[in-house]
């Protein structure tokens, strides 16, 4: 099989597990909307929000990392494989640990507190998923942990539909949401271990080695925690814990739709490292280009999409308790496309290594941002976070785009945008003359008004499609 059909094959299987894993996403936080309210809902996204915040820290984004120092032909894989794991540990363990204490600090209430202990096992588990995804990146056998993925999904699902009916309180919900977590971690850790014997290494000069490949990108991480989730943190501080549960309802909505931009940039980091290390300059223009395209074909009629049906997705979603928090979502959206901007070129960046030069780039934008937050948090509260997690997305992916263009001298051909903007104005009409249509059906028939644009301006070329669908030999 070529290489380009396992990328495809490989995308196929991640795109329909995606969408498996995100329909019960979908039904798990409907249900823990319903279940626990808008307060008590902030309550889930503060706990999860100061751990992310950790999380975030101690990301070093050892995915990408992994994936890379798997593709070089430097390091015997299997010795690699367990310094990472063990590193990752040890790493992870040294900042989580500690976050069940440091919580007792902040002026939240008591199950706040609790929740933030219990969760921190899952958050564990999560960083130890690192490691097992870039390992299935390099071998583009991803559905591996999209397997994974999905069946942690299930497990939620079925959690929290048995603790509504038993009418739970807000504790055991966060725990379901910990064991689903600790569930798709096992499957990853059971299934790598068949392949390889697993086992935590710690050869300090390989972790010397790991540490100089992260830095970089370990800073950007941290710089990045600043907007990612710093506006969470300082809204809990100055709001309600209610407002706060409305905008972590929107931007959950958002971060559902965001991770598919990693997942497939994920898929073509190997690729674009390889081409790039060996010289191949016109393979890389190639991915490249395929990376922004593909990208591109999901965000622009995202972003369109949300904007003009934020407030009945939310009711749909999150029932009439959460209705507020469409202006919140269609605010949010608008990110979407600063998001998958970001997602490609700083990808890109790392590929061409020069993740050490975009360090200003995640510098300036957390000063500026976090700034802003300070000024409009306190006085707007969520609209005015939501502004600046808008801004924030979008001064980080286009200043990364100028500086792979400068490093690279290559910048990928716009036409296909074009088109994708204008299939996305058509399929714009649909919720626009079927204002009082049931959500569902609106996003069904926006999807495939926008999918018969797409072929009638021939965006997609029919050698792409029978490449990407034609089954292996």
């Amino acid at each position: 099989m070529s290489t380009t059909r396992k990328i495809a094959h490989n995308a196929i299987a991640q795109i329909a597990s995606k969408i498996i894993s995100t329909a019960l996403g979908l039904v798990a936080l409907g249900i823990m909307f319903r279940a626990l309210g808008p307060e008590q809902f902030g309550w889930y996204i503060t706990a999860t929000s100061f751990l992310q915040f950790i999380g975030i820290l101690i990301d070093f984004g050892l995915i990408p990392v992994t994936a890379q120092m798997l593709s070089e032909p430097a390091y015997e894989k299997n010795y690699l494989l367990k310094n990472l794991l063990g590193f990752r540990v040890v790493s992870a363990l040294l900042f989580l640990a500690p976050s069940p204490l440091l919580v007792l600090f902040f002026p939240y209430p008591t199950p706040i507190k609790i929740a933030v202990g219990i969760m921190s096992i899952g958050f564990l588990a999560t960083a130890v998923n690192q490691i097992f995804i870039g390992f299935y990146q390099t071998k583009l056998r991803t559905h591996i942990q999209a397997g994974s993925e999905v069946l942690g999904r299930i497990l939620l699902v079925i959690g929290v539909v048995l603790l509504q009916r038993q009418s739970a309180a807000f504790l055991p919900m966060m725990a379901v949401v910990t064991a689903s977590t600790i569930a798709s971690t096992a499957v990853l850790w059971l299934s790598t271990g068949r392949e390889i014997r697993l086992g935590l290494g710690f050869d300090l000069s390989l972790w010397r080695a790991i540490i100089q490949k992260m830095w970089p990108v370990a800073i950007s991480i941290i710089c990045n925690v600043v907007y990612l989730k710093g506006d969470v943190v300082l809204l809990s501080l100055f709001r309600s814990q209610t407002e706060v549960g409305m905008y972590g309802a929107a931007y959950r909505m958002l971060d559902v739709v965001t991770q598919s931009a990693m997942l497939l940039m994920g898929l073509l980091l190997p690729l674009l490292v390889a081409t790039w290390s060996r010289g191949q300059r016109e393979e890389f223009r190639h991915y490249l280009q395929r990376s922004f395209d593909t990208l591109m074909l999901f965000a622009v009629p995202i972003m369109v999409g949300t904007i003009l049906l934020a407030a009945p997705i939310m009711q749909f979603i999150a029932g009439p308790k959460f209705s507020a928090a469409g202006n919140i979502l269609r605010i949010l959206s608008i990110a979407v496309f600063g998001v998958f901007i970001g997602a490609v070129f700083g990808h890109t960046a790392l590929a061409i290594g020069r993740q050490k030069t975009a360090l200003w780039i995640f510098a300036s934008d957390a000063v500026i941002t976090l700034i802003g937050y300070l000024v409009f948090i306190p006085k707007y509260g969520a609209m005015g976070a939501a502004w600046m997690s808008v801004f924030s997305e979008l001064y980080a992916g286009f200043l990364l785009l100028l500086l792979v263009r400068h490093y690279s001298q290559i910048f990928p051909r716009l036409q296909l945008l074009g088109k994708i903007a204008a299939a996305s104005l058509v399929m714009a009409f649909v919720p626009l003359f079927l204002p009082a249509a049931p959500v569902i059906i609106t996003i069904i028939l926006a999807g495939l008004v926008y999918l018969i644009a797409l072929l009638g301006l021939r965006a997609v070329s029919r050698a792409t499609l029978q490449e990407i669908f034609s089954m292996p030999p």
